[in-house]
């Protein structure tokens, strides 16, 4: 599970969207209690479902991870990302802190987190304008969450600055390969590659 965060704006999004096309890894689908906008398609972008059928979710543990952001619940159904675990498939996620952090708890063993940083506290305002999609006082409410997310950095793996879109998503998909490569992943083949080449252990 290779897992995003960035405060809103710094551009999580952007680079999932990138190495989910460039490396055909598939794009966790979140279920949501917020309306489905224009352009959106059920089972692609979100799941969308009522809050009650949320709660019902959380309260069954079908959910790996949840939470609530700007008023809407978000969480990352637990059955199709253990269904392509098993089947050897890497699976890609753009959460928050909070869900990166459920994620680890739940299976910690199959988690890398990558923080995705903003050059300036400037440029994420300016990028976040440029959007032209959230009113001024929702720009400003970003705005000041945005150095009490960031402040979660030291509980990833990995951090990126995204001052340069190309090379940040260059250096993710560096470390998509080094976390493939790493021994602990590959020990079951591994040990039948190294026993065919005729060592002893």
């Amino acid at each position: 599970m290779l897992v995003l965060s960035s405060p809103s704006g710094a551009g999580k999004t952007a680079i999932a969207l990138a190495i989910s096309d460039i490396e055909k890894i598939p794009l966790s689908v979140s279920a949501t209690t917020r309306p489905q906008r224009t352009g959106e398609r059920e089972g692609k972008h979100y799941y969308f479902v009522s809050h009650e059928r949320f709660d019902e979710m959380a309260a069954a543990g079908d959910l790996l991870e949840h939470a609530t952001v700007f008023g809407n619940a978000y969480g990352t159904p637990r059955e199709t990302v253990v269904e392509a675990l098993e089947q050897g498939t890497d699976v890609l996620f753009d959460v928050d802190w909070q869900g990166a952090r459920d994620l680890a708890a739940a299976m910690p063993k199959n988690v890398v987190r990558v923080f995705i940083l903003p050059p300036s506290m400037a440029e994420l305002e300016r990028r976040l304008r440029g959007r032209a999609q959230d009113s001024d006082s929702v720009v400003a409410e970003r705005m000041r969450l945005a150095a009490e997310q960031m402040s979660h950095w030291r509980e990833y793996d990995y951090v990126i600055v995204n001052d340069v879109l190309d090379e940040s998503i260059a250096n993710v998909r560096a470390i998509l390969k080094a976390e493939r490569l790493r021994r602990t992943r590959r020990d079951d083949g591994l040990a039948r590659f190294v026993r065919s080449l005729g060592e002893t252990s």
